[in-house]
């Protein structure tokens, strides 16, 4: 794959809450037309790193810049436009039903007034059909399964039409097939549309499978970046899992539990 330009990248970013941070040192590159999966144990901070890039929280130390900006300087606007976010939990819907919830990522680009256009609604359509969701169009937010919502949510991302996307475990509620496809779907909006796509996931096998470059939240010390072969082959992999009951054999390039 062809080497492009950064669109987000961190300088000497520590996250966490008020002024102790959780993981420091953290220096991320996220070039447009690659997918990123985040990978670490529970509680190391994936969630926090997510919210502190997309700059819905401040950072402890550092700055996070998109394409030469600071994000945590950025208009609400500006970054809505600019990163879409999807974060864990089912958000409040009360009676909305799916495409209007998906309609909302159109809102950074519409009017005052925010009517919709013609473009606007051809997105919605677009996003719903990429994740596999037209189906559940005129359904109630409401009534959808995890599964289901989760699509949506993912698709509500998608419309937003922006260069970056930041998801917390997409995948998460959603069968082995589900998870493939979403990730297929992540991996061909990077690609076909030079975007900077990062998300968290414990499925290792997809990450090593379908990601173009892993960030390996590790205990103790700043994250590990670099592509999946890379991770495997200097037992990155294994050390970010050290202590899990998961082990990684480079040799075949698969994880196994162990008791």
């Amino acid at each position: 794959m062809k080497t492009m330009k950064s669109l987000l990248h961190t300088g000497n970013l520590s996250v966490g809450y008020g002024r102790k941070p959780l993981m420091r040192n953290i220096e991320l590159d996220l070039p447009a037309g690659s997918l990123t999966a985040l990978l670490g144990i529970n509680g190391i901070g994936k969630s926090t790193l997510i919210r502190t890039l997309a700059g819905l929280q401040p950072p402890v130390e550092g700055g996070v810049w998109l394409d030469g900006r600071n994000v945590h300087a950025l208009s609400a606007t500006d970054r809505a436009r600019s990163i879409a976010v999807v974060l864990t939990g089912r958000p409040p819907t009360g009676i909305l039903d799916v495409e209007t919830l998906v309609g909302l990522g159109r809102q950074p680009w519409t009017d005052r007034w925010g009517r919709s256009t013609p473009k606007d609604r051809a997105a919605v359509d677009d996003a719903l059909e990429r994740v596999g969701a037209l189906h559940l169009r005129h359904r109630q937010v409401a009534t959808c399964s995890d599964g289901e919502c989760q699509k949506v949510l993912v698709a509500r991302a998608l419309a937003q039409a922006t260069p970056v996307l930041l998801l917390d475990e997409p995948t998460a509620f959603l069968d082995l097939p589900n998870r493939a496809e979403i990730v297929r779907v992540l991996r061909s909006i990077a690609h076909g549309g030079s975007k900077a796509v990062l998300f968290s996931t414990h499925d290792l096998q997809l990450a090593v499978d379908l990601c173009d470059r892993m960030l390996l939240m590790r205990s103790g010390e700043g994250p590990w970046q670099g592509t999946p072969q890379e991770a495997i082959a200097s037992g990155e992999l294994g050390r970010a899992f050290h202590g899990s009951g998961v082990r990684f054999d480079p040799s075949n390039g698969t994880h196994r539990f162990v008791p």
